[in-house]
């Protein structure tokens, strides 16, 4: 009868420990799978106020860009363009190319389009300022159609504008 009493009592020590033991890694399983739902929620909230960071710069480099390209327009109808005129429309055009290509690695399909559709238009808008400043217009190429493109460009901003904050969860 000892050896069952032994047997018995290893069992039951055996089985207390091992209820343990499972008992930790049941919990240690549950605190892992808690840490990855916390670090999923951070990576969610850090991207968003990544793509956040990246729209609100693109939207006013972007507007920045086109006030330069209105203000060069406006130099040109009343004066000589200077280098320091040439200086800032330059400076603005980088600043909105260098936020586009910032877009380009963040930005979702549908605000990307929207994004690209502004700066094709501002590309385009700034190669006939500067052939218009040079002497050297395409055929149709007027400062009337010009500031008619910058007017446009106003209209492709709204859109983007209104892609980001759709985005964005923004109402």
């Amino acid at each position: 009868m000892e050896i069952g009493s032994v047997v018995i009592a290893v069992v039951g020590v055996a089985g207390t420990l091992g209820g343990a033991i499972l008992t930790q890694r049941g919990s240690e399983r549950v605190k892992r799978r808690e840490i990855e739902l916390l670090r999923g929620h951070e990576e969610i909230r850090e991207h968003l106020a990544l793509r956040r960071t990246c729209y609100i710069e693109l939207n006013r480099d972007a507007r920045q860009f086109t006030t330069a390209l209105n203000k060069h327009l406006h130099i040109m109808r009343e004066r000589t363009v200077e280098d320091a005129d040439r200086r800032a429309l330059d400076e603005a055009r980088d600043a909105q190319r260098d936020r586009y290509s910032e877009a380009q690695m963040i930005a979702p399909d549908a605000v990307l389009a929207a994004a690209r559709n502004v700066n094709h238009a501002l590309t385009l808008l700034y190669g006939q300022v500067k052939r218009l400043e040079r002497g050297e217009p395409e055929p149709d190429e007027t400062m009337e159609s010009a500031a008619q493109a910058k007017d446009d460009v106003w209209v492709s901003l709204r859109a983007m504008r209104h892609a980001m904050r759709e985005d964005l969860g923004v109402e």
